[in-house]
């Protein structure tokens, strides 16, 4: 831009470059009430439901999605499948985005409080479990234990996205491709580690089956296929892996900090609460006795006595 004599000008010195949205932002990313890139989120997870069914149907009782982001294409599953649409699983809204969380032992923490399978719909049903994505399969596992634990009878896993086979270098939180379950695994190992009966995943072309074009074009699409509309030298994916491994050593080390200081904390309250205990008498120690000496020598002293 340009202010001179003549007023503002603007110019445009570089030819225009094709755009690339984060399809990603469908699948995952964006509020299910936002209109992303023309388009109503919430319409088209439900169409990756429909296709995700039309592509991977299976017999079976129920559909009950991962909420949140699982819910809209669960419901598209159904209807396009006839199968009752259920929540099975109840979400504590207090609680957010576990994929997010940087160390494995948060993400399992997080899994455990953030949902909560229903006995009541699940018992004795073979169960077609939606969700958005697998990123690690951590998440993934967990439930389908805890669907099982509630009594289900199957359960199949219906992902409403391709495997996640590479990582977002332009913004996701992802950090490293060895982290990503289906970038070192076929789907047949996958299903084996989480523990469902089946797993199925929407296939590239069913990706972009809300499309008009039914085509990738305009579309990021990287993390699933590896085509990142700007490529990295290797210097530059050098450099962005490190600065991955340095942002986890530094969290790794903060929570190590944090650690030890929650242990210093409790070795505190123990302390504090063994000298209470022997200042009451009810379990009188070593200190307690040196204490009733000291007192009974300046007793003594007082009254004109003393001890041996």
């Amino acid at each position: 831009m340009i202010i001179g004599a003549r007023g503002v000008e603007s110019l445009q010195p570089f030819p225009p470059a094709p755009r690339h949205h984060c399809v990603f932002e469908y699948v995952y990313f964006a509020r299910p009430d936002s209109l992303v890139f023309g388009r109503n989120v919430y319409e088209v997870r439900k169409e990756l439901g429909r296709q995700l069914a039309r592509e991977s149907r299976v017999p079976a009782d129920i559909v009950i999605p991962v909420p949140d982001s699982g819910v809209p294409a669960a419901i598209g599953y159904a209807e396009e499948a006839g199968i009752p649409f259920e929540m099975g699983l109840i979400r504590n809204h207090y609680v957010g985005r576990t994929f997010i969380e940087p160390q494995s032992s948060i993400r399992h923490f997080g899994v455990k409080v953030k949902l909560n399978a229903l006995r009541e719909v699940l018992d004795g049903k073979r169960v077609v479990v939606v969700d958005d994505s697998i990123v690690r399969g951590t998440t993934s596992r967990k439930l389908v234990t805890m669907i099982r634990q509630a009594g289900a009878r199957e359960v199949h896993m219906r992902i409403s996205s391709p495997p996640t086979t590479n990582p977002a270098t332009t913004g996701s939180t992802r950090r490293r491709r060895e982290e990503l379950i289906a970038s070192s695994q076929p789907v047949e190992e996958i299903r084996e580690y989480l523990g469902a009966d089946s797993l199925a995943y929407l296939s590239i072309a069913g990706l972009y089956a809300f499309s008009e074009r039914r085509a990738a074009s305009g579309f990021c699409d990287a993390c699933f296929t590896g085509n990142y509309p700007v490529a990295l030298g290797d210097d530059a994916a050098a450099s962005a892996s490190s600065t991955c491994s340095r942002r986890s050593d530094r969290v790794s080390a903060a929570e190590r900090r944090r650690a030890r200081a929650t242990r210093r904390r409790d070795r505190q309250r123990r302390a504090l609460g063994r000298a209470d205990v022997r200042r009451s008498g009810t379990s009188p120690g070593p200190r307690r006795r040196r204490g009733a000496r000291r007192v009974s020598r300046a007793r003594g002293s007082a009254s004109g006595w003393s001890t041996v």
